[in-house]
């Protein structure tokens, strides 16, 4: 009897050791678990990717429905389209654009000016070398050749305007642009009729053109602004 007695007290010790051994196990084994989780391999989050540019589809519809809405919708498109950048502008860099095309032809004017002044013009006529000839005719063309040239920095102060979104004095300066070259037109009127250079009422009727469809665009950004 006393054997079992002691027995019973044997055991009776031994099971809260063992019952508080387990619950120490427990949460160690799963702290142990959760701490490998917590010290995992991490993988760097990537950077948000970059806005892309619109696709072709969209920005050609761009170009057209803004083009559509100008005097010269075909020129427009044609301007437009040789500056690749127009594949990526919005409203108003097209409005950029388009005073650029403006200012290339008011520089060739300008060229086209001189050159026929100083008779090296490459492909001049014979007609063209006896104006070249005439003193009058000199002075009236490096006239014009001035006066391109005032042109061509009228549309440098345009796309200055444009990118500081003060779009009245844009439409100021593009507007001056296209009246320089009348001025070379009217003074050969006066002092030489019927001597006006072919090529300078050809770069004359182009940039008035190209002057339209630049105020029409800056106009459409003027108004959704």
């Amino acid at each position: 009897m006393a054997t079992k007695n002691a027995m019973v007290l044997l055991l009776l010790a031994i099971l809260p050791l063992a019952a508080l051994s387990s619950s120490r196990a427990g949460p160690s084994a799963h702290k142990s678990h959760s701490h490998g989780h917590g010290h995992g391999p991490k993988h760097p989050s990537s950077p948000p990717p970059s806005p892309s540019p619109p696709p072709p589809a969209a920005a050609a519809a761009l170009v057209r429905a803004t083009c559509n809405s100008t005097t010269y919708p075909e020129l427009c498109v044609s301007a437009l389209g040789a500056d690749p950048s127009s594949a990526t502008a919005d409203v108003r860099g097209l409005s950029a654009i388009a005073v650029s095309a403006a200012a290339a032809n008011a520089s060739g004017g300008a060229a086209t000016a001189a050159a026929l002044a100083n008779g090296t013009a490459p492909d001049g006529t014979a007609a063209a070398q006896q104006q070249a000839a005439d003193a009058t005719v000199q002075a009236l063309l490096r006239t014009c050749a001035a006066k391109y040239g005032d042109a061509r920095d009228a549309l440098s102060a345009a796309r200055e305007s444009i990118a500081a979104q003060d779009y009245d004095f844009a439409s100021v300066h593009v507007s001056a642009a296209a009246e320089y070259p009348q001025v070379c037109r009217v003074l050969f009127r006066r002092q030489r009729p019927g001597q006006y250079p072919p090529e300078l009422a050809a770069r004359e009727e182009a940039l008035s053109r190209l002057c339209s469809v630049a105020l029409d665009i800056i106009a459409l950004v003027s108004n959704s602004s």
